[in-house]
């Protein structure tokens, strides 16, 4: 443990964003790039000037300070690959009263089943875990309310409101999503006849709460087809309401945020090839114009980005499997 807390202090580096091999940023931004090895950066956080990150690779939850060094705190949570050989673990957290909330992501295979998985965690500042709710499949996102939280369940295809008294109910579960008959024959002419018709899991990923309703980012399911993913919007209310397509036609969008402006931000995981799966350097941050249906990159050239967070009006963090935090910086 002492080794891994010394790597953890020391071991990060500081990249332009002009290099040839990485992501780069839109005019009249400056993008900079701080590596962790060995880590698989999951959710973000803000801790009052201190940036709160998941490493899904070792299940820790690390602080950043304002000086660049980051320090592990809290238990080793569950953690692993999940059954199509992705990261599995501490999912997303975020400051709450005087602890911590911790989205617990399912049992990886080859583990048993612990206390901790597929749950919402509470994290006291003695370092105590508290389940809050086990009643999930994969808990990947959630969001703070004046009510409690609103949890994304990624493999129920549903969001869920827990209650400050751990009480579950359910908000919304969500259809399949239909896919062009002829985009899934350009995938496989052979199974996917002519005129036919496809669905796939909506896959809930990304959820933000704004002017009374929530917009969640549908990922789309495999075999993460070009296109497939939107966002959608419900009233926080829940029941039985009419979804409201907010975008289509994006590439596995996993993270919502708006600025100060209103102006909403996707960013989308990237494009996936049947051979290679998510292909490198294809992940973006989208800016969308709600009014005009206008949408630009703000960034490019991101690989397996998993989380964003506001920091200020000038600045946006971005997480990543690659053990990667992008700091977006307007100029």
């Amino acid at each position: 443990m002492r080794a891994f807390l010394a790597l953890i202090a020391a071991a990060w580096l500081l990249f332009p964003a002009g290099s040839s091999a990485g992501p780069s940023a839109a005019a009249g931004h400056r993008l900079e790039t701080v590596h962790l090895p060995g880590a698989a950066f999951g959710g973000l956080g803000r801790d009052g000037d201190a940036l709160l990150v998941t490493d899904l690779a070792s299940g820790r939850l690390l602080r950043r300070n304002a000086e660049g060094g980051f320090v592990a705190f809290g238990p080793v949570f569950p953690h692993g690959l999940d059954v199509i050989g992705d990261p599995t673990g501490p999912y997303r957290v975020l400051r709450h009263r005087d602890g911590f909330l911790v989205a617990q992501g399912w049992t990886p295979v080859n583990s048993s089943e612990g206390s901790l998985d597929h749950s919402l965690v509470f994290l006291d500042s003695a370092g105590k875990t508290r389940v809050i709710s086990n009643e999930f499949w994969n808990p990947f996102d959630l969001v703070a309310a004046e009510s409690g939280f609103y949890v994304v369940d990624a493999a129920r295809n549903s969001v869920d409101h827990v209650g400050f008294d751990s009480a579950k109910r359910e908000v919304v579960t969500f259809r399949r999503l239909a896919q062009r008959a002829n985009t899934m024959q350009s995938l496989s002419p052979t199974e996917f006849r002519a005129g036919g018709e496809y669905e796939v899991d909506a896959v809930p990923t990304g959820i933000a709460l704004r002017d009374g309703r929530l917009y969640v980012a549908l990922f789309g399911g495999f075999p993460f087809m070009p296109g497939a993913g939107r966002v959608v919007s419900l009233p926080r209310s829940g029941g039985s309401p009419e979804l409201r397509i907010e975008a289509d036609g994006l590439n596995a969008p996993v993270a919502i945020a708006f600025d100060g402006a209103g102006g909403m931000l996707v960013l989308e995981h990237g494009s996936y090839d049947q051979k290679e799966g998510f292909q490198q350097g294809s992940g973006r941050l989208l800016m969308l114009d709600r009014k005009t249906g206008e949408r630009s990159a703000v960034i490019e050239g991101l690989t397996r980005p998993v989380s964003m967070l506001i920091w200020d009006e000038g600045e946006i963090v971005i997480s990543d499997l690659s053990g990667n935090l992008h700091f977006l910086h307007r100029e």
